[in-house]
């Protein structure tokens, strides 16, 4: 069978999610939620099901509706320590490194957008062996969780790119929501992705090469 064309989207920025996305840190993900639904009394598959590209306490919301808030947020700041503290099994995204290096190398703009904060964001990327990018939208930086567009709107002004000029890499089904909410195109990264429908696709990253062109453009393939 013929190899099936690639997608090309043109951008003048790239936004990207952090887990799922450059690292993955599912292993983590799965330890910590499932001993938290554990203690709540829930199913740990329902659980997996909301938890991913939402910050904690956004995901508590949504499993715990009648719970006050600040109960969230507390749990939320224990939850995000133990994330930062365990790190086994984080590795990078199949193509992650290669794919920041090229970034890096043809000065294409791009910011993180992560639903982590800055102390696990920096502790995954440095367990992943991945560089930082220089602009970095994180827990702090927003006052409303993916799927709200909040973080992406802020990594386009932050880049000073309008956001129809943006493109997205996501993994979660939270995260492309808040990417087309912004009004950006989304490359969904990963199997997790596929059922949302993103613009593109690819199963990790090392399907999508980034070109810069003339006058600040930039050709994504995909595929």
């Amino acid at each position: 069978m013929p190899a099936a064309a690639s997608t090309v989207l043109t951008a003048r920025a790239l936004l990207l999610d952090m887990d799922g996305t450059l690292v993955n840190s599912d292993a983590v993900v799965e330890r910590v939620w499932r001993r938290w639904a554990d203690r709540h009394g829930l199913d740990g598959d329902e659980v997996m099901k909301v938890v991913h590209g939402r910050q904690g306490y956004a995901s508590m919301a949504v499993l715990l509706p009648d719970r006050p808030m600040e109960a969230n947020l507390a749990d939320n700041a224990r939850m995000l320590a133990e994330e930062t503290a365990d790190l086994d099994g984080v590795v990078p995204v199949p193509g992650a490194p290669e794919f920041l290096a090229s970034l890096r190398a043809q000065g294409v703009p791009h910011a993180l957008v992560t639903s982590a904060d800055v102390a696990l964001s920096t502790a995954r990327l440095a367990a992943a062996g991945l560089a930082l990018p220089d602009v970095r939208i994180t827990a702090e930086s927003v006052g409303a969780s993916k799927p709200d567009p909040e973080g992406f709107l802020k990594g386009a002004a932050e880049l000073g790119v309008a956001p129809a000029e943006c493109v997205v890499f996501e993994d979660s089904g939270a995260g492309i929501s808040a990417g087309r909410s912004a009004g950006m195109r989304v490359v969904g990264v990963g199997p997790r992705a596929t059922v949302h429908r993103p613009d593109a696709g690819a199963r990790d990253l090392r399907g999508v090469r980034v070109e810069r062109g003339e006058v600040g453009l930039v050709r994504v393939h995909v595929g």
